[in-house]
């Protein structure tokens, strides 16, 4: 991204620390760009913020799973244990292993999971639950799943599908995201439409991100606290400062932070949601964090006053 404008600053003591750069864009409910800020129109990676659609193309192309398990399939899970129990039944109900998973090992993100273990594994990635699904829809299809991750793949391609048709673009150009999968990407304007499409159209994903918000993330999560705090908010955070949200009624926003600063991604989210009239207490303690010194605040990181204005 070469012109993102300044959108979030950390002030500590009264003096501005930091200055994060970045896009957003705001649909309203009929789709049409209520607010496009930055680069709104240049290809992005979506990263992470992708597996909603990614598991609607999963859907299309045969997979079949309870609400729960297709939250996971759609996460960027912490690794509790819950979530790494349901993984592994994912695998379980398809004839599959662990061994299967193409994600590298990880820790938990989760930092009392993390403690618990003694080693990294496939399953505590916070990407498992994508890769067992699409491990999953192989299987169901009679799929190979040694080269599931090949751009080539039919699931892959399925996938490719369902993202160029929600986005209503084409994709710019096709990576390989951290955890060994292809990523498309997309502008952040066809973010945005993609997850409209996926809160008012194709609505079982989100219906079951929105049902079951701890298995998106997990505790103390963004995703999470944004779903619980803003009823019928479908949320998806990715890598290097990118989020997506929609309302039920279609309205939606997709941010990038220039400098992939995740922790500048969420002043934004949230005070977009506040340009558009949605209020609640979740959303103010997210809209604004507090800074620490001596463990006592000092300061805030928090969105531009004008930027919304």
């Amino acid at each position: 991204m070469t012109d993102p404008v300044p959108l979030v600053e950390l002030v500590r003591s009264g003096l501005r620390e930091c200055l994060h750069h970045g896009s957003v864009v705001v649909l309203d409910a009929d789709g049409s760009v209520r607010c496009a800020i930055g680069e709104v129109d240049a290809p992005m990676f979506p990263r992470s913020s992708l597996k909603p659609a990614q598991a609607a193309g999963m859907l299309r192309a045969g997979l079949e799973l309870p609400p729960p398990d297709l939250a996971l399939a759609a996460a960027s899970h912490s690794g509790e244990p819950e979530h790494v129990r349901r993984v592994r039944a994912i695998l379980s109900r398809h004839g599959l292993t662990e061994a299967a998973l193409q994600c590298p090992p990880d820790w938990p993100l989760n930092q009392q999971a993390r403690a618990a273990r003694a080693d990294k594994q496939r399953s505590t990635m916070n990407c498992s639950g994508k890769h067992a699904a699409m491990l999953a829809t192989c299987a169901l299809r009679g799929w190979s799943t040694e080269d599931y991750l090949d751009p080539k793949h039919p699931l892959q391609i399925v996938i490719s599908d369902t993202v160029v048709e929600l986005a209503g673009e084409p994709i710019a150009t096709t990576g390989v995201d951290g955890c060994g999968a292809p990523v498309f990407a997309v502008s952040l304007t066809g973010l945005a439409r993609l997850f409209r499409q996926l809160a008012i159209g194709e609505r079982q994903v989100a219906d079951a991100m929105r049902a079951h918000p701890w298995l998106v993330a997990g505790t103390d999560r963004e995703d999470t606290r944004l779903m619980r705090g803003v009823p019928g908010l479908v949320s998806k955070g990715g890598a290097e400062g990118v989020i997506a949200v929609a309302l039920p009624d279609g309205r939606a926003v997709a941010v990038k932070i220039a400098d992939g600063a995740n922790r500048a991604r969420l002043p934004v989210a949230a005070g977009a949601l506040r340009s558009l009239g949605v209020r609640s207490a979740e959303l103010d303690a997210l809209a604004e964090e507090p800074l620490l010194g001596g463990g006592k605040p000092v300061g805030a990181l928090r969105l531009l006053p004008d930027v919304f204005a």
